[in-house]
Order: structure tokens, then sequence, then C-alpha cells
């Protein structure tokens, strides 16, 4: 089978995709049919917040994508419609929020699926995926866990150490030590 010659053009676009998903953490891919030019413009301002990027990608182009990257089988049901990408380096939950968020307020786009650290997951775990702790919480939660039982031990030593205070004050108030 013969391969299709792609244009320079179309070539410099192509690699420029590949070593940006490459490059990034993970890749969501969403159909963004039907939203308006101001829609998408805001949730580019927000992903950008959380260092990502949004770009309208040619289906023939995340196939090449796909192939590149080795992704398994079933990835194709993706590549169809209107298709853009999300790529970055952020919390994955937290742009996994703001597209979920973003797929209910606007009926017509919705989340086709995402790259993970190799893993395919479809709209269901992605959805999943949003509602996960930020990673930042969820350091605060392991430092807290890890944190607890000093804090427990400390409070039992000064509790033994009040009690002696205690007895020894009360022992001088009742005089016993003159």
């Amino acid at each position: 089978m013969k391969e299709k010659k792609i244009r320079i053009e179309k070539k410099s676009i192509l690699d420029e995709v590949i070593g940006r998903v490459e490059n990034s953490a993970y890749c969501f891919m969403i159909n963004y049919d039907g939203l308006t030019v101001d829609v998408m413009t805001k949730l580019r301002r927000e992903l950008d917040a959380q260092s990502s990027k949004m770009t309208v990608i040619k289906n023939t182009f995340l196939a090449n994508v796909a192939k590149k990257q080795e992704w398994p089988e079933g990835a194709e049901k993706w590549f169809s419609g209107p298709t853009a990408i999300v790529t970055g380096s952020g919390d994955v939950s937290e742009v996994a929020k703001i597209l979920v968020k973003f797929a209910k307020d606007n009926e017509k786009m919705h989340v086709k699926g995402a790259d993970f650290e190799k893993q395919l997951l479809g709209p269901s775990e992605v959805e999943a995926l949003s509602e996960l702790p930020s990673k930042d919480t969820m350091r605060a939660m392991l430092l807290s866990t890890l944190n607890a039982p000093a804090t427990k031990l400390v409070r039992v030593f000064n509790a033994s150490l009040l009690q002696l205070l205690y007895a020894l004050k009360a022992y001088e108030e009742k005089g016993g030590a003159k």
C-alpha cells in the first residue's frame, strides 16, 4: 500500500501537534461543534490558567498522532466530527473539571476521551477524573495524615507534663512546699 505524500505545510503542522502531545502530561479530545467564538475563547482562557492549550485539529492528523503515540485500538471512534485537543502540563484533574463543567454548561460540546499516562479514558472516566481533588489538595491531605501521629504524640507528652504541673501546684497550694 502506497503512503500518501503530505505537503510540507501540513507535515510541519502535524509534527508540531505530535510534539505537543508527546511533551504533554495528557491529551483530551473534545467535540466543539456549535460553540461560538466567544465561548471557545473563554474556554481557552480558563485552560491557559492551568498551563493547557486547546487546538482544533483535523481528524486525519489526530489519527496520525494516535499511530505515533501507539494508542490502543478503539481510539479511532473519537476521530469524527469537529475535534479539538487539549494538551498541557498542568493539574490534570483541574483541566478535566474545566472541560466537564463546560460540557455541562454547553450542551453541544462533549468530551470524547483522553490519553492520560498512556491510558485511554472514555467520557465517564474523564468525568470521574474531574471529581478528584487537585494535586495541592491531595498533598495537603497527605501531609495532614503524616503529621497527625506526631501531633497526637506531642499532646500525650504535654498532657502528662501538665498533669504533673497541676499536681505540684496543688501540693504547693496546700502548703506542702514550706
